[in-house]
């Protein structure tokens, strides 16, 4: 977890599956159900920004071909 995301935290009772949520603890090597939850609301979140970042590459938003070791030297292009 994160710093910024421990400092706001809140309590929230909702229902959940049972062997979703059993598996989720054994494929995180957790023993609690509330940090199974954290995890994967985690990586979902992670997914989702590494999917953005891969649909701004394909619409050329990131220009992959800059390199800021070499921009501004006289050799840059």
């Amino acid at each position: 977890m994160t710093l910024e995301s421990e400092a706001r935290l809140s309590r929230t009772v909702i229902d959940l599956d049972d062997g979703t949520t059993e598996e989720l603890m054994r494929l995180y090597n957790v023993k609690t159900k509330a940090a199974a939850v954290r995890r994967a609301m985690e990586e979902t979140v992670k997914l989702h920004r590494r999917l953005e970042f891969m649909d701004a590459i394909d619409g050329g938003a990131v220009d992959l071909t800059y390199d800021a070791r070499t921009a501004g030297t006289p050799d840059a292009a």
